[in-house]
């Protein structure tokens, strides 16, 4: 039996095209992501950058199950971006959900009652000075997706 040698970058390419199950993700070339566990402080694990984008959450404890689909900046009428101070790290961080509170507080509480061991997060700025993709555009297209994969949105997504 012959071992197949694979680079570092080709092995996060291989992965990264793994995680990202949705075509209309895969052109954009600032993304990154991170797991989150019950333990970890969202603040400190989050590397998301202040731009503008989409993000994806999966619930990664036992099978990979996409469970939230997430974005920030808003185009105006003249093709500028209008974003909130912070961009993708604070909308993911301190972005309210399941209460009037943060995430940093939220998901580890609604983790804990979901019984999930780690969250694995996937970015991506969509529109940038390179790339002028609404962010809620590519939102709703890989909600749409999963919606025609099965007739219902991601669990964490109440609705769109």
């Amino acid at each position: 039996m012959h071992a197949i040698k694979i680079s570092a970058a080709d092995f996060i390419e291989i992965n990264s095209k793994k995680i990202t199950m949705y075509k209309e993700l895969e052109g954009f070339k600032v993304k990154n992501q991170f797991s989150l566990t019950i333990e970890d402080n969202l603040e400190e694990v989050c590397n998301a950058t202040e731009g503008s984008g989409v993000f994806l959450v999966y619930d990664v404890a036992e099978a990979k199950e996409l469970i939230m689909v997430g974005s920030t900046g808003t185009v105006q009428n003249d093709g500028t971006l209008k974003t909130k101070n912070g961009g993708l790290y604070d909308k993911i961080v301190n972005g309210h959900q399941f209460a009037k509170t943060g995430r940093k507080y939220s998901w580890p509480a609604q983790m804990k009652k979901e019984d999930i061991s780690r969250l694995e997060v996937v970015w991506y700025e969509t529109y940038n000075e390179n790339e002028k993709v609404i962010p809620t555009f590519v939102e709703a297209q890989v909600l749409q997706n999963f919606l025609s994969e099965n007739a219902k949105l991601p669990r964490w997504n109440v609705a769109f």
